[in-house]
């Protein structure tokens, strides 16, 4: 398993940062490779993928959710095996500093070289700055979600 970091500050206050990470939704439009994602409930989301050709489908769900400081996730079903936590923090009235950790397990020989090349370190990276321009482009969300997820609420995980 690989872990990938990445961080970018966005100028827009930390409230617009986290409304827009919540509306899974819009990630085609600055995620690489990210074909789809349905929101089936405020805890699951079903991504399609195509990366180098290759099509994937896959289940998240969330697993700890709070408000201007942090969405965590893992993958429940797919050949993605994937978990991973984004942060916010507010740098003043105006910039966030956003950071996004992820474990990564790459399923077929192919995301294995691709995975020993720095592709998806590569790819992460380049969503983070794709997520700066996307945000910062609109002047603010496109939407929110304020609600609060915990380890071990009904119909979730203790971790």
């Amino acid at each position: 398993m690989s872990t990938v970091k990445e961080t970018v500050e966005v100028e827009v206050p930390v409230r617009a940062a986290y409304n827009q990470w919540t509306q899974f939704e819009e990630f085609p439009n600055f995620m690489e490779g990210v074909e789809e994602v349905t929101q089936l409930d405020d805890r699951h989301n079903h991504w399609t993928t195509k990366i180098g050709g290759v099509r994937r489908e896959f289940d998240t769900e969330i697993v700890d959710q709070l408000p201007d400081e942090r969405i965590t996730w893992r993958t429940t079903s797919g050949d993605t095996r994937q978990k991973g936590s984004v942060r916010f923090q507010r740098v003043d009235d105006t910039h966030t500093r956003v950071e996004l950790v992820m474990d990564v397990e790459p399923g077929g020989a192919a995301e294995k070289t691709a995975d020993m090349l720095g592709v998806i370190d590569r790819r992460v990276k380049g969503d983070m700055r794709r997520f700066k321009e996307f945000i910062e482009q609109r002047g603010g969300e496109s939407g929110a979600w304020r609600g609060r997820i915990q380890p071990g609420d009904a119909g979730g995980p203790s971790i």
